[in-house]
């Protein structure tokens, strides 16, 4: 769509197109209902973006293809809002990051604009509450309020993993204190605020732990 901000009639004439029965009153008892919250003019008049017309597109699709109720449909939402996404035909939620996680060191925004809950953490990292609970007791996974970010899966899995070794989450604390660490010696030089100079400086850390360990190991 060429404009950024549509009136409720031009949302009307998009959505028509797809959607014959939809009306006005539809899409203001949608906005009602929490669904969409288009922005508002000074004088009072809804301007709709592109997001929120396909924010509309997907109840309405949902709706009529998958009979779902609209209690369902506003939880759907709000999974895709945390940077999930609903399984289709199946159980309510799906993580929408690839199970491995972002690359090493790949410091951008992939995987950390995830919110989930815990029930969802353990379901995308294939652990148990019991595993969870024991890596947050030593620090290594931590809630901001009641979400874990997508970097949680990827401590979640390899502590799965480790455990197969005999390597407990106890035994992780070193690696925790060491991240603490070089947290520190990077926000000494940027800052506390997340840059691209962060993020390069961080890959860097994570190269030199990489050779570091590699060059301490048996030949």
């Amino acid at each position: 769509m060429a404009k950024p901000e549509l009136s409720i009639g031009e949302v009307l004439q998009v959505l028509q197109a797809e959607f014959t029965d939809v009306t006005i009153s539809k899409i203001r008892f949608l906005e009602a209902e929490g669904l969409v919250t288009p922005a508002r003019t000074a004088s009072g008049y809804r301007k709709f973006s592109a997001g929120d017309v396909e924010r509309l597109r997907y109840v309405l699709t949902a709706q009529r293809d998958q009979y779902l109720p609209l209690k369902v449909i506003k939880e759907h939402l709000g999974a895709i809002d945390r940077g999930l996404r609903p399984a289709a035909g199946g159980p309510p939620i799906a993580p929408s990051t690839p199970a491995a996680g972002p690359a090493a060191d790949d410091f951008g925004a992939t995987g950390t604009d995830l919110r989930l809950t815990r029930a969802e953490l353990c379901a995308a990292a294939g652990v148990s509450t019991a595993l969870l609970a024991e890596l947050e007791s030593h620090g290594l996974v931590v809630a901001d309020g009641k979400h874990y970010g997508g970097d949680a899966i990827v401590v979640a899995q390899v502590a799965a993993e480790l455990a197969t070794y005999g390597i407990e989450p106890r035994h992780l604390r070193p690696f925790r204190t060491a991240a603490d660490r070089e947290v520190g010696l990077i926000e000494q030089v940027t800052g506390p605020r997340r840059t691209d100079q962060t993020q390069e400086l961080a890959a860097l850390t994570v190269r030199l732990h990489t050779a570091l360990v590699r060059s301490r190991l048996p030949r």
